[in-house]
């Protein structure tokens, strides 16, 4: 054999055997620790949920007892979402919607908006945004307490007209230089309410799709 070619094989053999060594490597690896990323991927998603929905209000493992529901206009979602139901002794007591303002002044604000079965926002958490730092961001409920300000507020509540922040001349207290956020969440969680108030009781009875499976 031609000691050039002899050469390259055994590098390409080198190669590959150190490829495959490699890739079983990190497979190995990946299924030891599947099952504790996947855990720690649900506590960080309960925890955030929690956050819009206190853990008095319910007593069932919410990412077990979601349903998917395809792109909404009164959600804002463009994508498939998710609804975590909410139950209390067997008893339907809130829902949490993945909801979107479409029109923060960064582009789309990312929010959980929980719904207790009276109507009634139970809490309010943005998930992600884009807004300008030292401005937007207020409604980071890291940074502020403005996020709070829909804890108990609802349709019944509060007439159509006033779901506007205060400059608009509605009662939602806003940041002065920062109007264009506040407006888009005000805007997103009155829009989420009245999907809601149309379908909030069926979606009870829909079948789970646990959100421990992967999304389609």
């Amino acid at each position: 054999m031609n000691p050039a070619l002899g050469n390259a094989l055994r590098s390409g053999f080198l190669l590959f055997a150190f490829a495959v060594l490699g890739s079983g490597i990190l497979a190995y690896t990946f299924h030891l620790t599947r099952a504790t990323i996947a855990a720690s991927e649900e506590r960080e998603k309960l925890a955030l949920i929690t956050q819009a929905l206190p853990p008095q209000w319910f007593d069932n493992d919410l990412l077990a007892d979601a349903i998917e529901l395809p792109p909404t206009e009164e959600l804002g979602t463009t994508e498939p979402s998710l609804v975590y139901r909410a139950r209390l002794k067997g008893e339907p007591s809130a829902l949490v919607f993945e909801a979107v303002a479409p029109d923060g002044y960064g582009g789309r604000i990312r929010l959980l908006v929980a719904v207790k079965v009276n109507g009634e926002v139970a809490g309010v958490r943005v998930v992600t945004h884009n807004e300008t730092p030292g401005l937007g961001d207020y409604i980071d409920a890291a940074r502020s307490d403005w996020i709070r300000v829909f804890e108990g507020t609802s349709l019944t509540g509060i007439p159509p007209m006033q779901w506007k922040v205060q400059k608009d001349g509605g009662v939602f207290p806003y940041r002065a230089g920062a109007t264009i956020t506040p407006r888009a969440v005000v805007k997103a969680v009155q829009r989420t309410l009245s999907f809601y108030e149309k379908e909030g009781a069926a979606l009870f009875n829909r079948p789970a799709r646990s959100t421990k499976e992967p999304r389609r």
